[in-house]
């Protein structure tokens, strides 16, 4: 095996890591662009383009019309989007987040779908790279390689997912990436607060509150505290009792059947603990033992991470794979929030020479892998689940390796 991994590691050379990420950029953008060169709001395939984002305006109309009461009203929901279509149509959508996240895109309602859309996409873009960009700028050893950093951003696969759904997951990413730099600033508090604002996805939530917990991070576990309380009592205050209950019983609902917003394909779709494990086995009641029992044993090994004085790259990074690997509703598009993992991952592997050759192959097949998630439906394994899993070993055996030479370290300084 580590004959493999070393032949492995060479082969992946600058060149060729620089050669692929072209093809794929190529093939993931032309075949967007071929399938999006259409008039109107159906793609070249037939699906509406942007089909997720249908479902932030029409909840901001519901609300800017007096209906919030509607906004977990699945039949109210699909009857508005047969009126933006103008057509009887097969797309099924589900109102997924709390009342609040519907309130920015009000200022789009004067638009056409499309146009509303096209908005959005272009800033979540904006944002995208923005985030990119600042924690590119942590990295100093790659600070000498822009072109290939800027042509990953460009070739990873989330983001063409991202793009083509019309989600939200640009801001999952911003939040991430704002604890990231706040606590490099040494700002705790503010990361705690960024950190809590991803409780317009709580299902992101599952794993860090706990590690912080158990770690005694109370600074950043205050703040996500106090961040994520503000939100929800925002919400409260604003929509009352009744709609604020109709969100919490959605959210058990999707908790207790992952699947239910994507019918049977949805595993497929799917990159964390629980799909994995909903794949492999046909029993629900074997399924939720195994996620409970994999998702304890990676926040273990993240908790045991974090605690450790090892370089914040490692630690945030394991911090990223544990929120995703626990994460019970999590799709491809989703995984836009481990792009920090790779960048910070990759510099650190860089800087501490010579890193395990594991890291590098670990990380090419953790970028490519979420692409072949539709392969499960035949082989009943989702490997990109498999790559994450084994980059947080590999982070957690650097972490140990970098604690048991630190006492000859300092001895020898």
């Amino acid at each position: 095996m580590s004959i493999w991994l070393d032949r492995a590691a060479a082969w992946l050379t600058l060149r060729r890591i620089r050669a692929h990420t072209i093809v794929l950029a190529l093939c993931l953008w032309g075949a967007c662009t071929v399938d999006f060169a259409t008039p109107g709001l159906f793609d070249r395939a037939g699906n509406i383009k942007f089909q997720d984002f249908l479902q932030f305006p029409i909840s901001a109309s519901l609300i800017a019309h007096g209906r919030a009461a509607y906004l977990y009203d699945d039949h109210v929901l699909n009857q508005q989007i047969r009126a933006i279509v103008g057509r009887n149509t097969t797309v099924y959508l589900q109102y997924l987040y709390g009342p609040q996240v519907a309130l920015p895109f009000a200022a789009l309602l004067p638009f056409p779908f499309l146009i509303q859309a096209e908005v959005w996409v272009a800033f979540s873009l904006l944002v995208y790279f923005g985030c990119v960009y600042l924690i590119w700028k942590q990295c100093p050893a790659l600070a000498r390689y822009k072109s290939l950093v800027a042509l990953t951003a460009i070739a990873y696969p989330p983001l063409f997912h991202f793009f083509v759904r019309g989600q939200l997951s640009a801001i999952v990413l911003l939040c991430f990436t704002a604890a990231y730099v706040a606590l490099q600033a040494k700002h705790e508090w503010l990361a705690g607060i960024a950190l809590g604002v991803l409780a317009f996805k709580p299902q992101f939530l599952v794993a860090i509150p706990i590690i912080l917990l158990i770690a005694k991070t109370w600074k950043v576990l205050t703040g996500l505290v106090i961040s994520a309380a503000a939100q929800l009592a925002f919400s409260y205050f604003c929509f009352g009792r009744d709609i604020m209950q109709n969100y919490a019983e959605m959210l058990l609902r999707s908790a207790r059947n992952p699947g239910s917003t994507e019918l049977i394909f949805s595993p497929l779709q799917m990159h964390s603990l629980r799909s994995f494990w909903e794949l492999l086995i046909p029993s629900h009641a074997i399924v939720a033992a195994l996620y409970m029992l994999s998702s304890l044993t990676v926040i273990a090994i993240a908790t045991t991470i974090w605690k450790t004085s090892s370089p914040l790259a490692l630690r945030f990074s394991a911090l990223l794979l544990a929120a995703v690997l626990v994460n019970p509703h999590l799709y491809i598009y989703d995984l836009l929030a481990l792009a920090p993992m790779f960048l910070l991952l990759a510099d650190w592997s860089m800087c501490h020479a010579p890193a395990p050759p594991a890291l590098r192959v670990l990380l090419y097949l953790a970028f490519l892998l979420p692409l072949f998630g539709p392969l499960a439906r035949w082989t009943h394994l989702q490997l990109s689940v498999v790559a994450f899993v084994a980059l947080l070993w590999i982070v957690y055996r650097a972490t140990r390796l970098q604690v048991a030479h630190a006492p000859l370290e300092v001895k020898q300084s």
